[in-house]
């Protein structure tokens, strides 16, 4: 007996919708029968997850202030992968980005200006493209795997960031502990409220809508479309795979840094050895459950935002460990993938093959 993946002729475009669809609806079923299993009562506990961050004012704000950095990880995340260029490495961008943008507060926390919140935006995104076009220019220059130097790299951003936070950058006034001096004034985000809810939003939102309209209308989006899926009929019309990779890892590692920037200036309110949740991972779910479409990248971000809010939840109400958020989202992504393998393929089985009996002597 034999398994074989066969290659369908045609996918149906009803499937390719219904795809997220169903991911979502196992995800949600093997959640209840691990709760089941983990001796809690899986419907409270999935209306925990799921629904309770929906019913107040407070936790939608919280819901938002996390699908912020989602979203604009996410979109950038949704053109790389689309232009078959993959970047696994968001999270090293977005911790890099964090770490330029927060030069200003950390070397010049005199400058109180709205110019100096703009330029710590611009040397976020600024810091996580150069930090994204490391593994661009290894791809391009040594032919080396992206998705493996782009991922070692996180490791690397994430302990520069804590000899940071521990050495040069250590806030004299913390009592030793290991963060920068608080971000103050014009080095914050504008707030809406009382809440925590910020000015990232709007970025990330608009991002979303400046990428769909690429992606669509512009020469750019076509390019990024036709390299990803037929290389070679890209460079029959004259679109370079190279420059194409240089673009992916710039765009997605700018807006990832953009996203890193705008945590510390905004939740987070200063550098410390943690600034992330995994936003860099979570985000390549989100690019995945949106279907590479940065309009769909909006909604994924924030269903994946809700994970992070209703895991909490689970963990407050009923001691379950903070762990079940990275198990949801990990179930989500495998099941994204095999519904996305039954769009294209149809599993087929082949029974053993029988003994011939031709040429043997009667």
């Amino acid at each position: 007996m034999q398994l074989l993946l066969e290659r369908r002729s045609a996918a149906l475009g009803w499937m390719n919708l219904m795809s997220p669809v169903l991911a979502i609806g196992l995800t949600v079923l093997m959640g209840g029968l691990i709760f089941l299993a983990m001796g809690q009562p899986p419907l409270t506990a999935l209306y925990l997850y799921f629904i309770d961050p929906l019913t107040s004012w407070w936790s939608v704000e919280e819901v938002l202030v996390k699908a912020s950095p989602l979203i604009l990880i996410g979109v950038g995340l949704a053109v790389c992968f689309k232009g078959n260029v993959w970047n696994i490495g968001a999270e090293g961008q977005l911790t890099a980005g964090a770490l330029m943008g927060a030069m200003i507060p950390v070397l010049f926390g005199d400058w109180q200006s709205p110019l100096a919140l703009v330029a710590m935006l611009i040397l976020g995104a600024l810091g996580g493209a150069l930090f994204g076009c490391i593994p661009a220019w290894l791809k391009t220059r040594f032919g080396v795997n992206e998705i493996l130097t782009s991922l070692m790299l996180v490791y690397i951003a994430q302990l520069l960031l804590d000899w940071m936070v521990r050495g040069p950058w250590n806030d004299p006034n913390g009592y030793n502990f290991p963060k920068s001096a608080a971000f103050e004034g014009w080095h914050l985000l504008p707030t809406w409220g009382d809440g925590r809810m910020h000015f990232g939003l709007v970025i990330a939102l608009f991002t979303a809508l400046i990428l769909y309209w690429m992606m669509r209308n512009n020469l750019k989006g076509f390019e990024v479309k036709v390299v990803g899926s037929a290389p070679r009929a890209g460079a029959f019309a004259g679109f370079s795979q190279t420059k194409m990779i240089w673009f992916c890892f710039a765009l997605s590692g700018g807006l990832a840094g953009l996203a890193g920037l705008i945590e510390v200036a905004g939740p987070v309110g200063q550098l410390q050895p943690h600034i992330s949740p995994n936003y860099g991972f979570t985000a390549i779910i989100v690019a995945f459950l949106g279907r590479l479409n940065p309009l769909g990248v909006i909604f994924s971000g924030l269903l994946l935002a809700i994970s992070y809010i209703g895991g909490e939840g689970v963990q407050i109400e009923l001691g379950i460990s903070d762990k079940t958020t990275q198990v949801f989202q990990g179930m989500l992504l495998f099941f994204i993938l095999m519904c996305d393998t039954l769009i294209l393929y149809r599993i087929r089985w082949l029974g053993a093959p029988k003994n011939s009996t031709l040429g043997e002597p009667s």
